[in-house]
């Protein structure tokens, strides 16, 4: 009998196997890396204007869906701080940072929209003009 050789064996099968542990790996190493990187608002979303700018009379209801669904992760003032953020990996933005602030109303527009991992996708839980509202209630958490 030889010892190379055993018939109930399939050929590859232990390659296969190594191939599928590798590819895993190099998949949550690639999940892990992108979720570290920050976002990149396309160029296209960026330059988008905001159709309320300037609108204060939107600020109240505004702060009602901020309240109720922004708040958990980045607490009512904004900060970061909401009481959902100590249980997550990646921390809630700053609402009142300069980066968050020096940001175009449209890229904050594209990222209430399209959310990132643990950020939600708010595009078709709100109304168009209810993402504009909070990004126009974001600009006033850096005065307060």
């Amino acid at each position: 009998m030889n010892p190379k050789k055993n018939k109930n064996r399939k050929p590859g099968k232990g390659r296969l196997l190594i191939f599928s542990l590798v590819f895993l790996s190099v998949c949550i190493a690639f999940n892990a890396e992108a979720q570290k990187s920050s976002w990149v608002v396309p160029a296209s979303a960026a330059h988008v204007k905001n159709p309320l700018a300037g609108n204060t009379s939107v600020l109240g209801d505004a702060k009602v869906l901020y309240v109720g669904n922004c708040a958990p992760c980045h607490g009512k003032g904004g900060k970061g701080n909401g009481p959902a953020a100590a249980a997550l990996k990646i921390k809630p933005a700053d609402h009142t940072s300069a980066k968050i602030q020096s940001m175009s109303d449209g890229s904050l527009y594209w990222m209430i929209a399209t959310g990132q991992t643990p950020m939600p996708s708010y595009k078709t839980a709100l109304t168009t003009k209810q993402k504009w509202e909070l990004v126009n209630y974001i600009r006033t958490l850096a005065k307060k």
